[in-house]
């Protein structure tokens, strides 16, 4: 498990909040409007978006990253954002650090390390964030990789593997380390085997029957018209900020 940066436990209502938050953004990214989110544990929030940019921005503003604004005449923030219970603004790098640990992520860009062997970079974040031993987090990564149908945990190179491989392994690497937050950008294709799709779907499930909880950002809605059920909150996000 990766360190508790609140030393206290799930004592929190939301896994993720974002209230009445602006983020330090111009307007060629993120638009920096008032957001307000609310995510409960094993809650999933679907979120439609065209742009790549915006998208990672936004997640980059989930997750402490993106900070919040501040008014240049009072200093004060602009609203804030909260995940499990802490707001990234009140936390040193440290804490910071320990709770992104718990937030498993897909990017748009993937952000391989190509000098490193694929199961380097799988275990990477888990190892930096995590005091969990070598060879339990190993462990867990062969278990999932087979379960998204690679036969073990790779060891070549990343651009030694084949774009669906890659795929298959990014899927391990957000999945490690039994996260509390998922991040999710545009994370499956319709192209994909149907294998695949539904691994990805189981290992989504159980990971909510965990009790955590999931952002799920596309920019086609088809892509999760199979997973969605009434109920489950759903925006788009544009020019206006986040809107349903």
């Amino acid at each position: 498990m990766a360190d508790d940066p609140s030393g206290t436990g799930r004592d929190y209502d939301f896994v993720l909040k974002l209230d009445e938050a602006v983020p330090a953004s111009d307007s060629t990214g993120l638009p920096p409007v008032k957001y307000n989110l609310f995510v409960e544990p094993g809650e999933c929030v679907f979120i439609e978006c065209r742009d790549e940019f915006r998208a990672a921005q936004f997640t980059d503003f989930c997750a402490g990253i993106l900070p919040v604004k501040e008014d240049p005449a009072t200093r004060k923030r602009r609203g804030a954002v909260s995940c499990m219970g802490l707001d990234w603004s009140d936390l040193d790098e440290r804490r910071a650090n320990a709770l992104r640990g718990r937030i498993g992520r897909i990017t748009a860009e993937s952000g391989w390390i190509d000098l490193y062997e694929m199961h380097l970079n799988i275990l990477w974040p888990s190892l930096h964030h995590s005091r969990a031993p070598y060879d339990t987090l190993v462990g867990e990564a062969v278990k999932l990789c087979q379960s998204f149908g690679l036969p073990g945990l790779p060891t070549q190179l990343p651009e030694k593997l084949s774009v669906l491989d890659r795929k298959r392994s990014e899927y391990v690497r957000a999945f490690m380390n039994r996260p509390s937050l998922l991040l999710l950008e545009n994370p499956v294709s319709l192209t994909a085997p149907v294998e695949l799709y539904n691994a990805f779907f189981t290992e989504l499930t159980a990971a909510r029957e965990r009790g955590c909880a999931v952002i799920w950002i596309g920019a086609e809605r088809s892509a999760w018209s199979g997973y969605i059920q009434q109920g489950m909150q759903r925006f788009r996000l544009g020019d206006n900020g986040l809107l349903k």
